[in-house]
């Protein structure tokens, strides 16, 4: 079962990437994750990764491709592996479908969680973090039993400068332009299937669940 999970900033995508790593016991590859483990590792390629992100600079598909090319080919993905965050574009969609055709293999499901812009921009502008513990609430999901104050320590609360509306909108229309093409790509490959983000967290995964339970899986 080789998945690619997809879905905006807000639309829960981690959360669900854990309960479907949980069931199926497959990886949860992420390509933070694996540019660290190839860092770490100290891989020709992960040594390359590391000059580019020292630099501040985006890591090249081909030195990506080469980590990702790594990563799939260890033993714990022989049953399968959840990819979240990569592909970002088409050329590395492709790239991905080349290296998984020289390994026998093909991407099987993409599962796009799709939640509306003003849920997302709501779900994202409403996180306040206590300035003495850092702890996170939600003004609709989590919030605090006092209004402005933590319940741990009744530090103040305050919202990041990276979640007001205006960032969090651009970062959205941003994210949409450059996953607009990816989903196209998928969706005329027949593998794209967009899932409703915006039901209860369990319902949602119930309803990707079904989607692996169909193929087969």
């Amino acid at each position: 079962m080789n998945i690619v999970l997809m879905g905006l900033p807000g639309a829960g995508k981690g959360t669900q990437a854990d309960k479907i790593v949980e069931k199926y016991e497959i990886p949860h590859i992420s390509t933070g994750d694996m540019f660290r483990a190839a860092i770490q590792e100290g891989t020709e390629l992960g040594v390359k990764a590391k000059s580019f992100m020292d630099q501040g600079a985006l890591v090249p598909d081909e030195v990506t491709i080469g980590i990702v090319r790594e990563r799939l080919s260890k033993s714990d993905c022989d049953n399968g592996f959840l990819l979240d965050g990569f592909p970002r574009t088409v050329p590395q969609a492709e790239a991905l479908d080349a290296l998984l055709s020289d390994m026998s293999r093909k991407i099987e499901h993409v599962l796009n969680i799709k939640v509306e812009k003003d849920e997302l921009i709501a779900r994202l502008t409403g996180r306040r973090i206590c300035k003495v513990c850092g702890t996170s609430y939600h003004l609709q999901f989590n919030p605090p039993k006092v209004e402005g104050k933590c319940d741990k320590d009744g530090g103040e609360l305050y919202q990041r400068a990276d979640d007001n509306p205006e960032t969090v909108t651009n970062r959205l229309e941003v994210n949409m332009n450059q996953t607009a093409p990816l989903l196209s790509y998928y969706d005329d490959k027949g593998v794209l299937t967009n899932i409703d983000g915006q039901k209860d967290i369990n319902d949602v995964f119930k309803d990707l669940d079904a989607i692996l339970q169909e193929s087969g899986q």
